[in-house]
């Protein structure tokens, strides 16, 4: 939705910054997994450029998941990220996520919220852990991401052999390429035309005798990444009435 003047309005710009925030397990935003419930945002006056008329308004986001018991590190992870998020939104003021329907929704508001960090809101569980935790599933997103792409340049007529001596510059042009460009960038990988098309789990380019193993491994990532994400939309369908007739 735009505004009179053409400007994008502020409710737009935190649900677009909501949608680059991910379930860190199925690497998809939680807007398309529908994780996000409702997004209420205050009275702003003028917004324009960034600048507002009597400040930033306030931003309430509520956002659900498939189970009352998802991990908590994971449900963490997107309180945290989508606050980030929408706090860097100009225009926006004070901002609200709150978990909904969660066996720990208390301690991941409160956390969030008071900016306590992980091991804050549990005790006894280090914050390095959910780090670790992060970069362990962008790195199976990472490898999913490749093998989409490695996949697409095959049926395009290259050999599978071929593979291995391949960059980024010679595949297709495409969503599933910037995505992967994307995930090289959240590791701190090369990312640019010259890069390997596929690098290992270690970040070294895959070598030919490597070839068929990594890719192996690399779908089998990738299948499971897609499994889950079916199951959790099914779950959240299936726990709030999503998709059903209304008579």
């Amino acid at each position: 939705m735009t505004t009179a003047t053409g400007m994008t309005s502020l409710e737009d710009r935190v649900r677009a910054a909501l949608g680059t925030v991910r379930d860190p397990e199925l690497d998809e935003s939680i807007t398309d997994l529908d994780f996000v419930a409702s997004v209420t945002v205050g009275d702003v006056g003028d917004v324009g450029s960034g600048a507002t008329v009597g400040g930033g308004g306030e931003v309430v986001v509520e956002l659900r998941l498939p189970t009352y018991f998802c991990a908590p590190n994971f449900a963490y992870l997107m309180v945290a990220d989508a606050h980030d998020a929408v706090s860097a939104v100009a225009g926006v003021g004070p901002v609200t996520i709150r978990l909904l329907d969660h066996f720990a929704s208390d301690e991941i508001n409160a956390g969030v919220a008071g900016g306590r960090g992980f091991s804050g809101s549990f005790p006894g569980l280090a914050d390095d852990e959910l780090h670790e935790l992060r970069v362990t599933f962008q790195r199976k997103a990472h490898q999913a991401c490749q093998e989409r792409v490695a996949s697409r340049v095959v049926r395009s007529g290259r050999p599978l052999e071929d593979l291995a001596g391949l960059t980024l510059g010679d595949a297709a042009p495409g969503p599933e390429l910037d995505r992967l460009r994307r995930r090289r960038a959240d590791l701190g990988l090369p990312a640019d035309d010259a890069a390997p098309l596929l690098l290992g789990p270690d970040g070294t380019p895959v070598t030919a005798p490597d070839l068929v193993t990594q890719l192996r491994l690399a779908k089998t990532t990738r299948i499971s990444i897609e499994g889950n994400a079916g199951l959790c939309r099914g779950l959240l369908g299936v726990r709030y009435g999503l998709g059903r007739e209304t008579g």
